[in-house]
This record gives structure tokens, sequence and C-alpha cells, in this order.
């Protein structure tokens, strides 16, 4: 039966992994104390927990918290990164911080309800971040849109300047014609002779 102890941790951790976006695990063997609380301080900045964890109690966490797939990731020493916010700018914060320490090694990640192994935080890292994405999304379907009302527009643009044109003959053809038809100032005629 577990001890009190051990019922806060796995409440506490519960509550971490609920609130989180996503979980980068990781193994710490071979790091100080001091090394570990510097790491958290920095991830803490990037709204990232960072708790050194045994492995039995976060599975019993992660079950209760409805992410039993984080138990295939919990192996030897392991300390588990709880993100909340932009998954890609905290996975990057997380490698950012970690690069120092060449002893760490990540695991995996469980984002929302899929596991992703290394390679993929590595490349979640290296998105840009949500905004940026959504903002492209947005660039990208509005391009397509601008260049349509371009089309549907050349057309009504052309008709305009053709109309123009028309318009601009026209009032230079009544001036040649009015020049034309004017009457030419008298002058003296010469005599015929016959």
């Amino acid at each position: 039966m577990p001890t009190e102890a051990k019922r806060e941790t796995i409440a506490a951790l519960t509550e971490e992994a609920r609130s989180a976006n996503a979980i980068i695990v990781s193994e710490y063997r071979g790091l100080k104390v001091s090394e570990l609380g510097e790491i958290r301080r920095n991830l803490r900045k990037q709204n990232v927990t960072y708790h050194i964890v045994k492995n039995r109690l976060m599975k019993i966490a992660a079950h209760d918290a409805g992410a039993e797939n984080l138990g295939s990731l919990l192996q030897g020493p392991t300390a588990v990164a709880f993100i909340r916010g932009d998954e890609g700018i905290a996975a990057k914060a997380v490698l950012d911080t970690f690069r120092p320490y060449r002893l760490i090694k990540i695991t995996g990640a469980v984002i929302g309800n899929h596991i992703v192994d290394a390679e993929g935080v590595i490349r979640l890292s290296q998105l840009p971040g949500r905004d940026v994405l959504r903002a492209q999304v947005a660039g990208a379907i509005a391009a397509p849109m601008a260049t349509m009302a371009g089309l549907f527009d050349a057309p009504l643009r052309d008709v305009a300047g053709l109309i123009q044109a028309l318009a601009d003959k026209q009032v230079a053809d009544q001036r040649l014609f009015s020049r034309l038809t004017r009457p030419e100032p008298d002058r003296p005629q010469a005599r015929r002779s016959d």
C-alpha cells in the first residue's frame, strides 16, 4: 500500500500530466544536483516544469491522467518535462536547455495521445511556433484568393481601358472632323483664264 507521501506525489504528477500539452521524457544519469536545479530554473522561464520521477509512480500518475502510453518511455533514471503552451517552442526550449549537458538523453515524448521518439522531438523543436504556422496557412489561403480577385478584376480594368481608349478616339475623331468640315477663311481666288 502506498504511503501518504507517494499518494501526494502521484496526485501532483497526475495534475501536471493532465494540464500539460506535451510531456518530454529524458534520462538524466550523471548530472549533479546543481545542474538539475539550473535546468529547472531555465525551463520554468519557458513555462515548462521539470521533475525527477520514480518510474512506477509516474506510470500510475500517467494512467490516472489518461496518458497510459507514457509508460513505455519510462525506463532507467527518468526526468519528465511537462509542457504547457506551444509544443514546438517548448520542445526547442527543452533541447536548448539540455544542450550544454551532454549527459541528458531524450527518450521520447507524448503529445496528445501520440508517442514521439527522440528524433520526433528534435523535428518538433525545428518547427516554427503555432502562431507562425497559422500565419503561414492564412497566407497560403489568402494568396490564391488575391490572385483570383486580380484575375476577376483584370477584365474589368481591360474593359474600362478599352472604353477610355474609344472615348479618346471619338474625341480625336470629332476634332479632326470639325477641322475638315470647318469652312476655310475667304482667300482671294485666282482668276481663271478661259
